[in-house]
């Protein structure tokens, strides 16, 4: 029969040796000790998430759409899936029973519903975008208001990916770990878009704002892949 200090230390070993993982989950120093305020900063991480991607899901997709620009679409979308993964974290934290195997199946649960949705961004975002550079749609426009949006993100999300990965690695949730990841490819997409917005504003170079669609797929795809591989890999 397998000893408890057996299946600690093969716990131990499947975190330290899972590829899919940024770091094996050691506790921070700096972090809250008790787990209960854990969970508080958890749950306004996802206070905070809901509420700026909401306001960044709405003026993005509608200037976007005014504008015609995919990439800044595409970005709104992003904001909105943000807002369904941190709603799948509220979700998971209220999981927590006495029941270990059914806490896993609950996280591998979370993990690929997170997964599926930067899958999907992607698959709508490379389609319009490739729609675009072949001539089939109208050239986007100039946005200040999405400029601003997305200039903004570009200072919010690494503070709150930031803040969220310590979270994660003190309560060992893979879930709110991939929502983590989710927040800091929204860093990422908002470069990319602020990229191909200032490039249209200044230059007019309007096929700029498809290649950042694309770049934002790519993201999107990317890290879905990873996310989905996490809760296969990492729920030892």
């Amino acid at each position: 029969m397998t000893t408890s200090s057996e299946m600690a230390a093969a716990a131990s070993t499947c975190l330290d040796g899972c590829s899919c993982c940024a770091a094996p989950l050691k506790r921070s120093s700096h972090a809250p000790a008790n787990e209960q305020s854990l969970r508080r900063w958890a749950w306004a991480l996802t206070a905070l998430t809901i509420g700026w991607n909401s306001l960044e899901a709405v003026i993005a997709t509608a200037s976007g759409l005014i504008a015609g620009s995919i990439a800044l679409v595409g970005f709104g979308l992003d904001s909105v899936v943000e807002v369904s993964s941190a709603l799948i974290i509220s979700w998971r934290l209220l999981q927590q029973t006495t029941d270990h195997q059914a806490n896993e199946r609950a996280e591998r649960r979370a993990v690929r519903l997170i997964a599926i949705s930067f899958i999907g961004i992607g698959v709508y975002v490379t389609y319009d975008s490739v729609m675009k550079l072949l001539g089939l749609g109208e050239a986007p426009e100039r946005s200040p208001v999405g400029l601003v949006l997305v200039t903004l993100s570009v200072v919010v999300m690494p503070s709150l990916a930031w803040a969220k990965r310590r979270v994660a690695t003190d309560l060992g949730s893979v879930a709110l770990r991939a929502d983590a990841a989710q927040t800091n490819l929204c860093t990422y997409l908002s470069a990319v878009v602020l990229l191909g917005l200032a490039a249209n504003a200044l230059v007019g170079w309007w096929w700029m704002d498809p290649l950042a669609g694309l770049a934002v797929a790519a993201l999107a795809v990317r890290e879905g892949i990873e996310a989905w591989r996490s809760g296969d890999l990492c729920a030892c």
